[in-house]
């Protein structure tokens, strides 16, 4: 979802020299530190093309060389989730933020971190590997037993195609994680099946449980949300569908969830399971 401009806003300055403070870090575990750049953008560049002239000429608004800024992006075009970076406090993919909305002005100055709630390998380039472990306790997949065709899928109907269409949008940037006070940064790769899987793992539950063929294993992905660190330790505070890129119900989802764990956890209790 792009940035909209203000119908008030003052108009972009063509020609404009802007600074790009960036948040820095040489690999993991190391000590970060603060550089800034002064680039001349182009009409609608977004903040990868910014860095890329950043890369091309590595040298910083004091006039010292430095190392190419590195960062995490594929598709540059708000489809693949790779790119997600705070941009002047805010998380967001970088592909999508147009400089003309954000530092319309000389001298305006846009911040560069990258997100807390992952480790950092090198500047803007964090470890997403927790994000896509947590997809794999709730089997966010449809299970098939060949990749050999097997005809026509199930039918639905179009409410629940329309449902469910904006739940696959889904490209597990880790905004809604970086905005969620619940999901905290976790080192130790033994205590991820015990802390808060997240908003876009329950989210992407349901859009699994709502198959006929994912609804196979709808048992299983409960049984994960009823564990430690499942839907119960969301704390509601709505961070995750204020900074969706895809505006994803994700608090419908975690409501939609937290129905269906509690009516599993009974049928459980009274088939003694």
């Amino acid at each position: 979802m792009s940035a909209q401009p203000s119908a008030s806003r003052t108009p972009p300055i063509a020609g404009r020299r802007i600074r790009i403070k960036v948040k820095r870090a040489d690999g993991p575990g190391k000590p970060s530190r603060w550089e800034e750049f002064e680039v001349q953008p182009e009409p609608n560049a977004n903040i990868i093309s910014v860095l890329q002239q950043i890369a091309a000429n590595p040298v910083t608004a004091e006039g010292d060389h430095t190392s190419p800024v590195a960062w995490d992006s594929g598709c540059l075009e708000e489809v693949c989730g790779a790119c997600t970076m705070v941009i002047n406090g805010r998380v967001r993919q970088s592909c999508s933020c147009l400089i003309d909305d954000i530092a319309p002005a000389p001298g305006d100055v846009i911040t560069l971190e990258p997100m807390e709630k992952f480790p950092v390998v090198r500047d803007l380039w964090v470890d997403r590997a927790r994000l896509f472990h947590n997809l794999k306790r709730v089997k966010a997949w449809v299970p098939i037993d060949g990749t050999y065709s097997l005809g026509h899928g199930p039918t639905e109907s179009a409410a629940q195609q329309a449902v469910r269409y904006v739940l696959s949008t889904c490209m597990s940037c880790g905004c809604c994680l970086e905005a969620c006070p619940q999901f905290t940064l976790e080192d130790d790769e033994t205590r991820w099946d015990t802390t808060f899987i997240g908003a876009h793992a329950i989210s992407q539950a349901r859009l699994f449980n709502m198959h006929e063929t994912g609804r196979q294993t709808k048992a299983d992905r409960l049984d994960a949300l009823l564990g430690p660190g499942g839907v119960s330790d969301c704390g509601n505070a709505q961070n995750c569908v204020k900074v969706c890129p895809k505006e994803i119900p994700l608090t419908e989802s975690i409501a939609a969830i937290g129905r269906a764990t509690t009516l599993h956890a009974i049928a459980q209790w009274f088939s003694g399971r």
